[in-house]
């Protein structure tokens, strides 16, 4: 390892994270980690003996490998790499670093070119999904350029359509754990829900916030904090997650009624982290749970968009999440436009 290690450095849809083949890195579990820690610079609030940007969105990692089943062409576990703590986790997936693996496996040779765009299909391990990604690959390389722009990222970019599908349940085998559309936890209303990612909705005005409060004004209240901790902890039995001390999930999100037009305004926590903008999974899971009756984002607080495509707003802009449904109004699938770039590839460096 002292040669260095294979690395691919990507920004994917709002975060940004590492991407590594399996091939690269140590089988044992314990052992990846701690090499993983040291590439980050983890645990250290500054991560500065290391790769990562001292935020969650920034201490990503993404590991590739050849698709372990036939209806994939490639598999793509993520880890999310907590800043301040020697915790690795397999928890969650990430849509946002999700938006990279198509790009990625291609620069990495484990998928071919086919035409002037590839289509990849994702094995996303940590759930058991998969999803295709729609990557812009003209004279038979990968091409970041293009129009596309999404909150949260500045400039333009080339497009990555995403699409998932029996997603929900992913890791709570439910898209409603309880079997409820809302529970009361610590005398909080919440839905708990799965669809991509375990989240616990809550209304913000339940919690004297208004729901426009700036990621600094919430990572500043240390009491908002430790109750929605203490509301995460009971949620993760109920959730069919187990201990979540450790985990990052599930995502706690605040919703309050949308104020750019959108369906509905989000503040999402990363666990203890305040979101810069809102995880794309979790964001179907929210958009699911608008169309939930009874649900604690339904009705009062959500506008229902005729096409299905909801508008999740975030601290710094809103996501476009397109809910693919049947005529019964059963949600078959969903989708969401990304970008990604390159930044380096290289070699990186464990202490």
């Amino acid at each position: 390892m002292s040669e260095g290690i294979p690395c691919l450095m990507m920004r994917g849809g709002t975060s940004k994270g590492a991407y590594f083949l399996a091939r690269d890195l140590p089988a044992d579990e314990a052992a990846r980690d701690r090499l993983l820690l040291a590439v980050m610079g983890s645990p250290d609030p500054r991560q500065i003996d290391g790769i990562g940007g001292a935020d969650p969105l920034t201490s990503k990692v993404a590991v590739l490998s050849p698709s372990s089943r036939d209806d994939a062409d490639v598999d793509y576990l993520f880890l999310q790499v907590f800043v301040d703590q020697p915790i690795v986790s397999s928890a969650q997936g990430c849509g946002n670093i999700l938006a990279g693996v198509g790009p990625a496996a291609i620069e990495r040779g484990l998928v071919p070119v086919a035409g002037e765009v590839t289509a990849v299909r994702i094995h996303m391990v940590n759930s058991g999904e998969v999803a295709v990604a729609q990557v812009r690959t003209p004279a038979g390389r990968v091409s970041y350029d293009g129009d596309a722009r999404i909150d949260g990222v500045p400039g333009t970019h080339a497009p990555v359509p995403l699409m998932f599908q029996n997603i929900a349940g992913s890791m709570c085998g439910a898209l409603l754990p309880t079997g409820k559309a809302r529970d009361t936890i610590e005398g909080v209303e919440a839905t708990l829900i799965d669809n991509g990612m375990p989240c616990v909705i809550m209304r913000a005005a339940d919690f004297g916030l208004s729901g426009q409060e700036t990621r600094e004004e919430l990572e500043a209240d240390g009491a908002l904090k430790a109750r929605l901790e203490a509301i995460r902890l009971e949620a993760g039995p109920l959730m069919n997650l187990g201990d979540v001390a450790a985990a990052s999930v599930p995502k706690m999100t605040l919703v309050s009624p949308a104020t750019g037009g959108g369906a509905i305004s989000t503040r999402s926590f990363i666990p203890h982290r305040v979101h810069a903008s809102v995880g794309v999974l979790a964001a179907v899971s929210v958009a699911t749970a608008c169309l939930t009756p009874g649900s604690t984002a339904a009705a009062d607080l959500a506008h229902i968009p005729a096409d299905g495509r909801f508008l999740i707003e975030h601290p710094t802009g809103a996501l476009e999440v397109y809910l693919d449904l049947a005529a019964d109004g059963a949600i078959r699938g969903a989708g969401t436009i990304r970008t990604a770039r390159k930044l380096f590839d290289g070699l990186v460096f464990p202490r």
